[in-house]
């Protein structure tokens, strides 16, 4: 009786995944397709006259834009680690007063829309003179992963032994060498995971970017696809193609760090 029960689980756990990433599929599909036959009726399901000119598109108009998202992602992941760490180990560790009342700040603080933010932070950085450039995005993206990050790593931290820090006391090393030679190796788990959404909501990112970097030089790949299609809305291909070059680094990413976001987004759930 298991193994029929097991072979429709199976059948229908594929199928759902293949409706799932049906959308995947088309888009690589449409990014492969001529343009005298992208109003075909019906629709070629397979690529079969197959072209290259989309992403050559690309490779002509949108890597300045790649580049600019890759700048802010990673400069999103080390503003968000340098603000989020430490926060954490002084709540889980240091238990400083009104560390309730913050935790619980942060949690309003994720359902606060991002556009309100966006348009707080446009009257900022209109006065201080920081719009339309990428320090300025940086920030901003930053305050999405923040929250969600110090969250996380707290609750990583608060099951780090207090043996362990205490050793580390008694060999002399104060709160910050603690923190610096013992927290952080052993919180690589959570540390990979927030890093890793703080970089797919920066890469991601189009409220924050088309309200405080649409007039810049530096652009990132949201609005290089946005306006690339408002500008070139015959050619298919090279937007599908776009935005499957721009899914590749996120693809990548979650792929390489799968094991280790598993491990973090589970610690703490259960103590032993």
């Amino acid at each position: 009786m298991r193994s029929p029960r097991r072979w429709w689980k199976t059948a229908t756990g594929l199928a759902l995944t293949g409706v799932m990433l049906f959308p995947v599929y088309w888009m690589i599909n449409v990014s492969l397709t001529r343009d005298r036959d992208m109003r075909r009726s019906p629709p070629s399901w397979f690529p079969v006259d197959a072209t290259l000119d989309g992403y050559r598109a690309v490779l002509d108009q949108q890597l300045p834009y790649l580049g600019v998202s890759l700048v802010v992602g990673l400069g999103t992941v080390l503003l968000t680690l340098a603000v989020a760490a430490p926060a954490a180990y002084s709540l889980a560790k240091l238990r400083p007063r009104g560390g309730g009342a913050l935790s619980f700040a942060l949690l309003i603080a994720q359902m606060i829309p991002g556009i309100v933010m966006a348009m707080g932070f446009y009257a900022m950085y209109l006065n201080l003179g920081v719009l339309d450039t990428l320090p300025g995005l940086i920030v901003a993206d930053s305050t999405l992963a923040v929250p969600f990050a110090v969250l996380v790593l707290t609750t990583f931290m608060s099951g780090i032994p207090h043996e362990l820090l205490q050793a580390a006391r008694v060999d002399g090393a104060g709160a910050a060498r603690t923190f610096w030679s013992i927290v952080l190796p052993v919180s690589r788990n959570a540390i990979i995971t927030v890093s890793l959404f703080a970089f797919l909501w920066a890469w991601s990112d189009f409220v924050f970017a088309g309200t405080l970097d649409s007039g810049g030089d530096h652009q990132p790949i949201t609005l290089g696809i946005y306006r690339y299609i408002g500008n070139n809305n015959q050619q298919w291909n090279a937007i599908m193609a776009t935005a499957v070059v721009a899914s590749i680094p996120a693809v990548a990413l979650l792929v390489v760090a799968q094991r280790y976001v598993t491990a973090g987004v589970t610690a703490g759930a259960v103590k032993n």
